[in-house]
């Protein structure tokens, strides 16, 4: 007997990510609503359900957890209209060549290229590369710049709103936090475990710590071959921070089912049979860069990456 397929949990799909795309574009109120409810609304309550629990945000002012789903919810509906392929690429352009490389640029080009398509491929972004003059950024950071600008992917929609999402959520924690504290009488603050300095800290701790990680993984994206010259230990190590990215998706965090989820990543996405050892070499490597970074972080409270 064949084995039985095994059912995806991902709840949060590329069909998802076009019905955004596709209710973005309708104008007739009645057909948004019926996209928005067969193809989005699920996604949007697994998502904002996984990440409260995951990242512990239970600073609250509401007792049942989907009403704060709701409100979350309603935000990411007054948000929607904003994930768009061409304009966010658009943007990232302009921050690298004018904000960060000092080059002229002007804005909507890359807009104007895709011809203000909503929907934006890697090879529409790498043809696009090859027109770029820039000959008005210096010529010993011009490479760093084509550099950059060479490892910018089409925006996906899982990232941008689950980002938005974290983000709502620290904010509003932290407000919450503030509105309970400054509203209890003096005596509950020394009573009541809840208003701890150590509560808080452990709480503003692990938002943090959620933030780093997000920068963490960003970083070694932008410079996996920096780190990982060998194309297949760049494999592994985008497979690791591939778990980092979908954190809130694991609900088993041993080391067997992790190891596990790794040689599944590498075998479904690059083809790869690799060893625990191997596995385990580049875990090591990636703990180094993790571990000086947010040492510093600590300390600094700053992210300000080097190679460890």
């Amino acid at each position: 007997m064949a084995p039985k397929k095994k059912k995806s949990n991902n709840y949060f799909t590329k069909e998802t990510e076009e019905a955004i795309l596709l209710y973005n574009r309708t104008e007739s109120p009645h057909k948004r609503s019926k996209i928005y409810s067969q193809h989005i609304h699920y996604p949007f309550f697994k998502l904002t359900q996984n990440i409260i629990h995951t990242f512990d945000f239970y600073h609250t002012d509401v007792e049942d957890l989907e009403h704060l789903q709701h409100r979350i919810i309603v935000f990411l509906l007054d948000k929607i209209h904003l994930y768009n392929h061409g304009k966010s690429l658009d943007d990232r352009f302009y921050k690298i060549i004018v904000k960060e490389f000092k080059g002229q640029w002007e804005k909507e080009n890359f807009l104007t290229y895709v011809n203000h398509s909503d929907t934006v491929t890697q090879s529409q972004i790498n043809e696009y590369l090859q027109t770029l003059d820039l000959s008005s950024v210096d010529d010993e950071i011009r490479g760093e710049c084509f550099e950059k600008l060479s490892k910018l992917t089409p925006p996906k929609a899982y990232s941008y709103f689950g980002t938005i999402t974290k983000r709502w959520l620290i904010k509003y924690t932290q407000d919450n936090y503030k509105k309970k504290v400054n509203s209890s009488p003096i005596e509950d603050l020394h009573s009541n475990s809840s208003f701890s300095y150590e509560i808080d800290s452990s709480t503003q701790s692990k938002e943090n710590f959620y933030l780093f990680i997000e920068d963490y993984v960003e970083f070694i994206t932008e410079n996996i071959y920096k780190y990982f010259p060998k194309k297949n230990d760049a494999k592994i190590a985008d497979a690791v921070l591939e778990l980092f990215r979908k954190i809130d998706k694991i609900e088993i965090f041993n080391k067997k089912a992790l190891y596990s989820n790794i040689r599944e990543i590498l075998a479904q996405y690059h083809g790869l049979e690799v060893k625990t050892p191997k596995i385990t070499k580049i875990v090591d490597a990636l703990w180094e860069l993790f571990e000086d970074n947010y040492v510093e972080y600590l300390e600094t409270g700053i992210n300000n990456f080097k190679e460890a």
